[in-house]
């Protein structure tokens, strides 16, 4: 995962642009994941720990009404979250999870292991659904890998 940091790292470093982190069920895994790299300040710009269901409407704007309706792990708050870290920050792009890390919390349509990944580059969302196994650990560590590689996949490349 360091290769992939460190490519990311100068991919927004090339395109002189920042990247924020909304992040509920990883706890703040991927900006520490990214903070870890020396030199991160020329491309990380903040991260947002939204843990909880008011945190995210708090500091993302989430809409309860949406939160109540598709539930915090859903395909609609993962990408109001990604919209929210974007908007509410000078950065250019974002990424956003929430999921049931475990080892409780999981239902029959919502097992543990499921979260909801979101990008935001430009005001444009992808987002997508990973269904992770393993314990509450692998989980949380499988969901910053696919986070980030999800972003780089995304970003287009510096033209000079």
């Amino acid at each position: 995962m360091a290769d992939v940091t460190s490519i990311l790292a100068d991919r927004l470093h090339s395109l002189q642009w920042m990247m924020a982190t909304a992040e509920s069920c990883t706890g703040g895994l991927i900006a520490a994941h990214c903070t870890d790299l020396p030199g991160s300040s020329r491309w990380f710009e903040r991260g947002f720990v939204t843990y909880s269901n008011a945190a995210k409407t708090d500091l993302l704007g989430v809409p309860p009404d949406v939160i109540a309706a598709e539930g915090a792990v859903s395909e609609a708050v993962a990408r109001a979250m990604a919209l929210g870290a974007f908007y509410r920050t000078p950065a250019k792009v974002s990424v956003a999870v929430t999921g049931i890390a475990g080892p409780d919390g999981g239902s029959a349509d919502k097992p543990v292991g499921t979260v909801w990944l979101a990008w935001c580059i430009n005001g444009q969302v992808h987002a997508e659904r990973q269904n992770f196994g393993g314990d509450r650990q692998s989980v949380r560590h499988a969901t910053v890998a696919r986070a980030l590689e999800g972003l780089l996949q995304r970003l287009p490349h510096a033209t000079t």
